[in-house]
């Protein structure tokens, strides 16, 4: 599964790169995806929305056992 949500978060990383952002994996738990924003991600106020709206969807649509992503610091 790792492997699988690695290659789903390359899809984008691109569109967080541009922004002077970056996502890296941290771990899966129970199909619980934990994540860490980087770069300007980190510190901009519409993160959770990029994390919910952006990241979160479009993992749980590559990759069907993603139940949620979590930030963690």
């Amino acid at each position: 599964m790792r492997e699988k949500v690695e290659r789903a978060l390359e899809k984008v990383r691109g569109y967080l790169q541009y922004e002077g952002g970056d996502v890296e994996l941290v771990d899966i738990v129970d199909g619980v995806v934990k994540v860490r924003l980087k770069g300007m991600c980190s510190a901009c106020p519409m993160s959770m929305i990029t994390l919910k709206d952006g990241i979160e969807r479009i993992l749980k649509e590559e990759v069907p056992e993603v139940k949620a992503v979590e930030q963690v610091f």
